[in-house]
């Protein structure tokens, strides 16, 4: 038997007819007409010597022989547009798609890339913000911001921003909120998004490292931490903010945080792409502003005491 390939154009209308179970479907999303599609089908039915659909009235099926067909060549198109899209990218040095959660993006990304496309304005800057673990390939994306533990097997990744938490509120709050013993009288706001950080080093945790007994009960809940970092700022309650969230607003006055304690776990920022692709002229050229960024962060370390949540609750 000879393991000559059928030409592409007729595998590729087998395809789209075999997922859509509709020639005149496969057609549509061909942009070719039903006719020209069955034509092409059929061409590939002789040279496999036997019939890949049933042809009902109003619709098709497919034969033995096309389920054992169908799977493969969904693949493999699918394999293709991805090594496709994967080489028109190698080839693309003005154009950098960046995917980081809708936190970071806003808290911490966004106020600052206007200082990057000044000094880079050859380079097109795309965001997508997402708390979804992009594909590189699937997705068409250069660039990730991850936060957790991970380890990120068989991709570039590097350390750029260490997160931790410490008690925050407003200007007007942090006058009768003077020592952490004040806190048991105060409005405690809660994330409970599904990070590491927010479920390790929670409000018990900072209250057991002060030195202090169980933080009262209730308070305010928010699935979104930039969303509690927003209402203490309005004087809603403390949040137990992260630095990295929280930084601009604590530059800029609307937050004070008075105490020196703060919790950090094993969890960071870290910044992933494709193996070799850090070294691309665009992504080279990010990753070198987002490390002189982070550097910016150091003067809010200044007289914090760093404790381990692990250590806390050891």
């Amino acid at each position: 038997m000879i393991d000559r390939l059928p030409p592409l154009t007729a595998l590729r209308a087998f395809d789209a007819a075999a997922r859509h179970l509709s020639f005149a479907k496969a057609a549509e999303e061909l942009n070719v007409t039903p006719a020209a599609l069955s034509f092409q089908i059929k061409s590939l039915e002789d040279h496999l010597g036997t019939a890949l659909f049933h042809r009902l009235n109003r619709s098709v099926n497919l034969t033995e022989a096309g389920k054992t067909l169908a799977p493969g060549a969904e693949e493999g198109f699918a394999t293709l547009r991805a090594a496709w899209r994967a080489t028109r990218r190698l080839a693309d040095s003005s154009a950098l798609t960046i995917t980081a959660g809708p936190a970071i993006t806003a808290k911490w990304l966004a106020p600052r890339m206007f200082k990057f496309a000044a000094a880079h304005p050859e380079i097109e800057l795309r965001f997508s913000a997402s708390l979804k673990l992009m594909d590189f390939d699937r997705d068409e994306v250069d660039v990730a911001i991850r936060f957790g533990k991970g380890s990120d097997e068989g991709l570039f990744s590097r350390t750029v921003l260490r997160d931790w938490v410490t008690p925050m509120m407003s200007p007007k709050l942090a006058e009768r909120i003077r020592k952490p013993a004040d806190l048991a009288s105060a409005t405690l706001l809660h994330m409970d998004d599904v990070t590491d950080i927010s479920a390790e080093a929670n409000w018990p945790v900072w209250f057991k490292a002060a030195g202090l007994g169980p933080p009262p009960r209730g308070g305010l809940r928010f699935s979104h931490p930039d969303h509690a970092i927003d209402a203490a700022a309005t004087g809603a309650g403390v949040v137990l903010g992260r630095i990295c969230l929280s930084e601009r607003d604590l530059r800029e006055g609307r937050l004070i945080a008075p105490f020196p304690i703060a919790l950090t776990t094993g969890s960071h920022f870290r910044f992933v792409c494709p193996k070799g692709s850090e070294e691309k002229p665009q992504i080279k050229a990010f990753l070198a502003w987002v490390l002189e960024q982070a550097k910016d962060m150091d003067v809010l370390n200044e007289g914090r005491i760093l404790v381990s949540a692990a250590d806390v609750t050891a």
